[in-house]
């Protein structure tokens, strides 16, 4: 179980973005978190995902509490989860060349011996072809990169899939194949899904329950007010 309990968070020097709200999803179910854009949505994706810090609260996975927060985390609990984000180019280090992109959280958890392999079958499987393995980021569209981000989030083979817009900036095939991608992975595996987006169809097909983001409790006053 992915709890988040009670939670509380922003930024620093700033009035909390939402105070007190709590989601849960169980393992292999997919939840959508459906919301107006700046509404607090994405923050509370990366508390969950051990990316951002809470100022009060508590975060659980599998039954144990959070242990820290980004590099702080215990490595089991941070390569327990996978994250595409909504703006690929913002998340991949432009010198990296496609393929060391996927590779990265590889290499960074001691796992270069199996690099070669997990790269060709992740990139194959999300659609990415082998001539575009040597690009960088700015030589590739907005969907091949994100299919490069998305084959990144699964190279540790995660239990917990965060996705945050993953497909906002995305046209309706790619949506279709990535979403496809990650419904495959999750058959298999029995990963969970946390999904966030404002696009109602779109959850409400890919998921098992779709949250609304008024309902999770006191979302502060920018919250509350994209809501109304």
């Amino acid at each position: 179980m992915l709890e988040v309990q009670d939670v509380t968070a922003g930024y620093e020097r700033r009035a909390p973005v939402f105070r007190e709200v709590s989601l849960t999803v169980a393992p292999g179910e997919a939840v959508g978190l459906l919301g107006p854009s700046g509404c607090g949505k994405s923050t509370l994706a990366r508390v969950a995902a051990l990316l951002h810090r809470p100022d009060s609260g508590r975060v659980t996975i599998d039954g144990t509490a959070a242990g820290g927060w980004r590099h702080r985390a215990p490595r089991a609990q941070r390569t327990a989860f996978g994250v595409v984000f909504q703006q690929p180019r913002l998340s991949a280090d432009p010198r990296l060349r496609l393929a060391d992109l996927v590779a990265e959280p590889l290499r960074a958890n001691g796992r270069s011996a199996e690099v070669a392999e997990t790269v060709r079958e992740l990139t194959a499987r999300v659609g990415l072809g082998a001539e575009l393995l040597g690009r960088r980021p700015h030589e590739v569209s907005d969907g091949q990169l994100q299919r490069a981000c998305l084959a990144r989030a699964l190279v540790l083979r995660p239990r917990w899939l965060v996705c945050d817009e993953m497909t906002a900036m995305l046209d309706a095939s790619t949506t279709a194949a990535l979403v496809a991608v990650v419904e495959e992975y999750r058959a298999e595996s029995g990963a969970g899904l946390l999904a966030v987006g404002h696009d109602r169809v779109l959850l409400e097909r890919w998921c098992d329950r779709t949250v609304q983001w008024g309902d999770l409790g006191d979302l502060g006053d920018l919250g509350a007010s994209l809501t109304k």
